[in-house]
């Protein structure tokens, strides 16, 4: 349906695609990967037509439509939520647009002495509007913005007063809506909470069309795709499995190539002997040249290449007492809404509390209330002895002075650390070299992730808050931050939507419901299994 044939891709110096090629067939879900600036987010705009190959081409049939979303949504407001996804359908949402119009003229006073033409010009726009399904469209509109968390008054709202992270969600429904031949989703499990994202597995494994994906969730990019398409060094490679299986291939393939390489190494070495101990005598004269040819027709294995991983380190806290947090008849209320009433709750050494709610359940609050940076309105919140906290959110990535290199924003959070230890922390979460005087403006989300993390770290805490630590995180990097937080030592309490760091590092779960709050003894795993359902939201 969709081929690249044989491309080559230029960014400045750097060559993304030399001569590579792939497909994308009917009905075929497929994850792409890749290192950071390998080139993901550039096949998918030469696939839309924004970019072109230097040299080769893209071939796409006749009459295939294409969804593309990425997470540059463009400027959005004036309308609703719902006419906003319904404009991706074509006419009828400039239809229902003036439907919604001549609705609000109808009930204005001052315009009463229009009545009888407003009323016939709505009888003609209402039947054009059901002649070309926009009641059903509507209805599927809200049904895809619900299943992305909507409320029906967000719905209805003008999408302009929305976050950007819910505007990408109105840029993701719209594509959802559309349905089309082939979609190109460009990290769609960015900004979304766990309820949102398990919908959307669900409404992608339905879909019939071509798919084409990238995403940081391997948990999602498991449950959907059945191909995997790699970019590493200017080419393309297909794997036939999901996310897991091109891990293990991947691997594997290293593996192979590596023992390949040594044994081409090992003959290498044994040739070259034999010809520098024979080379100067006249009898082996014939033997020596024989071989020298046949080294120089030898094909070269090359080894395999390695990719540059941050490996986290968490260094050894001090031991705390038994009691981390106590918590006694918590109350805490914005305005009207109630989001804790009467909560008590002991965090104890060694436990990992992970935090489980829809949006607006108060997960992030409790982490707040913990850390100290806001305050009950009543009830007390105190934490234990020898506790030394360190607490991750992502307001302390917003706040990071742009104008700072990394190793000043390090000088700054720690004025008595000396810049040799400030140095080699840096270097443990991935910022070595000239990397440190990199400005934290041009950081990616993931190095401010990073950096706030290598901050946290300074003095080792043994009771860490995070509050979606891999929101920014690209695959390789999240899986270094969870095997380093396996082997952590101290207490932990978090809000993740990621559900392999939920499974792999929890081992207490706190529901937050409107019925109540609810505590679990197993960690993730466990609540799943007694609770039949991975969000509480999905009753």
């Amino acid at each position: 349906m969709i081929r690249f044939d044989t491309i080559t891709k230029k960014n400045g110096h750097q060559i993304l695609f030399l001569e590579a090629s792939a497909a994308l067939n009917r009905g075929e879900k497929i994850g792409l990967v890749g290192p950071n600036g390998a080139g993901k987010s550039t096949l998918f705009r030469m696939i839309a037509g924004v970019e072109t190959p230097d040299d080769g081409q893209v071939v796409s049939e006749k009459n295939v439509s294409i969804g593309y979303f990425n997470q540059d949504v463009g400027e959005m407001s004036g309308r609703t939520a719902v006419a906003e996804v319904m404009n991706g359908a074509g006419p009828v949402s400039t239809i229902a647009e003036e439907l919604a119009a001549l609705e609000a003229a109808m009930c204005d006073p001052d315009r009463m002495d229009e009545m009888d033409a407003l009323v016939e010009r709505y009888g003609e726009v209402q039947a054009r509007f059901e002649e070309l399904g926009g009641y059903e469209l509507e209805g599927r509109a809200r049904e895809v913005l619900a299943g992305l968390s909507f409320s029906q008054e967000m719905m209805d709202g003008d999408v302009g007063a929305l976050s950007g992270g819910w505007k990408m969600r109105v840029a993701l429904a719209r594509i959802l809506l559309m349905r089309p031949d082939a979609m190109l989703l460009d990290e769609p499990s960015n900004h979304l909470d766990l309820e949102s994202l398990i919908w959307l597995e669900g409404f992608l494994k339905g879909y019939d069309g071509a798919l084409l994906m990238t995403s940081h969730d391997r948990e999602f990019m498991n449950r959907i795709v059945s191909k995997i398409i790699e970019i590493d060094g200017g080419s393309l490679t297909s794997y036939s499995g999901d996310y897991e299986f091109y891990e293990r291939q991947r691997a594997l393939n290293e593996q192979q190539q590596q023992a390949q390489f040594e044994r081409q190494q090992a003959m290498l070495a044994k040739e070259l002997k034999f010809i520098e101990r024979f080379k100067a005598r006249a009898s082996h004269a014939s033997q020596v040249q024989s071989r020298v040819k046949k080294l120089d027709k030898i094909e070269r294995f090359e080894p395999p290449k390695r990719r540059q991983v941050v490996s986290f380190d968490f260094p050894q806290a001090p031991r705390s007492g038994d009691d981390v947090v106590v918590m006694k008849n918590l109350h805490k209320a914005y305005g009207s809404k109630v989001i804790y009433q009467g909560l008590d709750l002991t965090i104890r050494r060694k436990e990992r509390w992970c935090i489980m709610g829809v949006n607006g359940a108060g997960k992030s609050t409790l982490l707040k209330l913990v850390a100290g940076t806001t305050e009950p309105d009543s009830g007390s919140v105190v934490v234990g002895a020898s506790v030394r906290m360190g607490y991750f959110s992502q307001h302390a990535m917003e706040i990071l002075d742009g104008e700072n290199t990394v190793l000043e924003a390090l000088e700054a959070a720690h004025p008595r650390a000396n810049q040799g230890g400030l140095r080699t922390l840096a270097g443990c979460f991935g910022f070595s070299g000239d990397d440190v005087e990199k400005r934290c403006h041009v950081l990616s989300g993931g190095e401010k992730a990073r950096l706030v993390m290598a901050s946290m770290m300074y003095n080792p805490p043994n009771f860490l808050v995070l509050d979606e630590p891999t929101n920014h995180l690209d695959l390789d990097t999240k899986e270094m931050l969870i095997k380093a937080l396996a082997s952590y030592e101290g207490t932990m309490l978090f809000v993740s939507h990621d559900r392999h760091f939920l499974s792999t590092l929890s081992n207490r779960v706190l529901e937050l419901t409107p019925e109540g709050v609810h505590q679990y003894g197993g960690g993730y795993t466990e609540y799943v299994a007694s609770t039949g359902q991975e969000a509480p939201g999905l009753h």
